[in-house]
């Protein structure tokens, strides 16, 4: 069995040493994945604006390692501010709602004071039909 790695194309990736994520076996383990538009490394100011584009960073980085969304078994929301978190619920919902992945909820600094959330998610792949 082969290990794949995944890369966005961030300069964050390459300047301190990871993956975006890595394939292993039926696993897919996607890091810690923040706001940034990786395409022009810009991050919005509002919380739902960085909560769906981690979405799309985190669907992305599914996509490529042969997964989805649904696919989502496990997934860590690190927020700097606890008190906001209850703000991006809606967006947690309608991308996981029907999923129910075990979930946990962190609240501490980011690496840039720009971020509002970062998450992390472990995935299944499943036999597609």
């Amino acid at each position: 069995m082969t290990r794949q790695l995944i890369s966005s194309g961030s300069t964050f990736e390459q300047q301190i040493g990871y993956s975006r994520a890595v394939v292993d076996g039926d696993w897919v383990f996607v890091s810690g994945t923040t706001g940034f538009d990786y395409a022009n490394m810009t991050v919005a100011e509002g919380l739902l604006e960085q909560t769906e584009q981690c979405f799309r960073n985190v669907d992305t980085a599914l996509r490529q390692a042969g997964a989805g969304l649904e696919d989502i078994v496990r997934v860590t929301y690190i927020v700097p501010n606890a008190a906001e978190f209850q703000e991006c619920w809606p967006v947690l919902r309608k991308y996981l709602g029907a999923i129910r992945p075990a979930a946990t909820m962190i609240s501490a600094g980011l690496a840039d004071p720009r971020m509002r959330i970062e998450i992390e998610v472990t995935a299944r792949k499943r036999s597609r039909s």
